[in-house]
């Protein structure tokens, strides 16, 4: 297959969400896969809704997510007499008309259907009127002559075969009374344009997508290829909603998780391959498929993603976390210098065994810059009570004087003094983790020492002790 070009369109009346974000990687896949173009459109002909904040959020959730798009981005809005003149060309042609209904004459008409138990849907009044009939003052909109009999078909790449009587589809809106496109006009018309042949985009869409291939049909023009792909659900199977997750991916990137988690994560709501979870981009492009597109709704799980989300951590370059767990301290109002990253990029192995997101990792690495003295939580202050400190103030003179303020001398020291003492070497290393830290977790505490170093470590053993 080639040539393949797939476009993800948002509309920038909010957020780039995650449902929309999961649409995006599947088009960015489905072309990087076989050597094609992804194109990005900002559907923004809703003015009153659309804002370039909007609009820069989506470009900044696709930046981190990773989907680089190719070409220009194209803004719809000001595509909009292109899409107008096709609209024009189909009343040229006869395949579309105006309409002089005025809003009350349609609501009787959506009541009347409803009276008779019929779908309420506009009844074709001015189809095969003459416009010379048109009540004066009334601007008229343009409507499609859509085909009253047979049926519309698309051959869905995910949902197989899906068929619409076309008695279930009426003449639809392609202009407004203000000349102003509609939505489905401008879809097909940019389509069209851009050269796309895969549309892939929720299964909210199909019906959108019977009325939009009678378009084509009428234009005149190829249909593209459509995958519609099932919606995202929270997990107790109703629809995903902000209380299940539905946040946008600048929530996400803040809630501490990376972008190879969530793009593998996203990959995996709805998408399978084999038994495999763990998938990186790399093989993302290389195995993606339609074909491997599951029917039913994907489930949103957090505790799975924050388990994919420590998986990530883990495999991550420690140079690279340190410098984002800077970035988080400083927006906490925590000023990070050269000593404080090298701290913390020497700690991260200790410090990403246990943390499943970023901010989880911050939080554990403070205690790596903060300032003398220390804040203490009630658990270190329990552990340093009077036996704590006397051990805490042995292990002290034990090592302040080591040739080498290494973690296997000073844990040599501390397993020496516990030997003797006939205790547990954790009676000598709690301590010592409560003073060098403020709690009683942390990273190896022997090794927290030597990144410390000497002089810092010593500082908050006094500190510890003078309390």
């Amino acid at each position: 297959m080639s040539s393949i070009i797939t476009r993800f369109a948002p509309s920038p009346t909010g957020y780039l969400h995650i449902g929309g974000a999961r649409t995006a990687l599947f088009n960015w896949l489905f072309a990087r896969h076989f050597g094609g173009t992804f194109r990005l459109r900002i559907e923004d002909t809703d003015r009153q809704r659309s804002t370039d904040d909007a609009i820069e959020k989506i470009f900044e959730g696709m930046r981190w997510l990773g989907l680089d798009w190719d070409g220009d981005v194209v803004h719809q809005f000001a595509r909009a007499p292109l899409h107008a003149a096709q609209a024009q060309r189909l009343i040229a042609e006869d395949k579309a008309y105006y309409c002089y209904c005025t809003p009350e004459e349609l609501t009787a008409m959506r009541e009347d259907a409803k009276a008779k138990g019929l779908p309420p849907r506009y009844n074709g009044y001015w189809r095969d009127r003459d416009p010379a009939e048109a009540p004066a003052g009334v601007k008229p909109t343009v409507r499609l002559k859509a085909p009253r009999e047979g049926e519309t078909v698309i051959g869905d790449l995910v949902q197989g075969e899906v068929r619409f009587p076309n008695t279930e589809l009426d003449d639809m809106i392609l202009l407004r009374s203000d000349g102003t496109p509609t939505y489905m006009l401008s879809v097909v018309v940019d389509d069209h344009d851009m050269n796309i042949t895969h549309v892939i985009r929720g299964d909210d869409h199909l019906t959108n997508t019977a009325r939009q291939t009678q378009l084509y049909l009428a234009l005149g023009w190829d249909v593209p290829a459509f995958a519609h792909i099932p919606l995202i659900h929270g997990p107790d199977g109703a629809k995903l909603s902000k209380r299940h997750g539905a946040l946008g991916v600048d929530a996400y990137r803040d809630l501490g998780y990376l972008p190879e988690a969530m793009r593998n994560y996203l990959l995996r709501l709805g998408w399978s391959h084999g038994d495999d979870e763990t998938i990186s981009t790399e093989q993302a492009i290389e195995w993606f498929g339609l074909e491997s597109v599951g029917r039913s709704p994907a489930r949103f799980d957090f505790a799975k993603l924050d388990n994919l989300n420590g998986h990530y951590l883990r495999v991550a370059d420690n140079t690279r976390l340190a410098g984002l767990v800077a970035a988080d301290l400083a927006k906490a109002g925590i000023e990070v210098d050269a000593t404080g990253l090298d701290r913390i990029a020497k700690a991260m192995d200790g410090l990403k065994a246990r943390a499943k997101t970023l901010v989880q990792l911050t939080d554990s690495a403070r205690f790596l810059v903060s300032k003398r003295p220390l804040a203490l939580d009630a658990r270190a202050e329990k552990i340093l009570s009077v036996d704590g400190k006397d051990k805490l103030a042995a292990l002290r003179a034990a090592v302040a004087d080591l040739d080498s303020f290494s973690a296997a001398q000073i844990e040599g020291a501390a397993r020496a003094m516990a030997e003797a003492a006939g205790a547990k070497l954790g009676d000598f290393a709690q301590p010592l983790r409560a003073a060098l830290s403020g709690s009683n977790v942390s990273p190896p505490i022997f090794e927290v020492a030597e990144i410390l170093g000497r002089v810092e470590s010593l500082g908050r053993i006094d500190d510890a002790l003078g309390r």
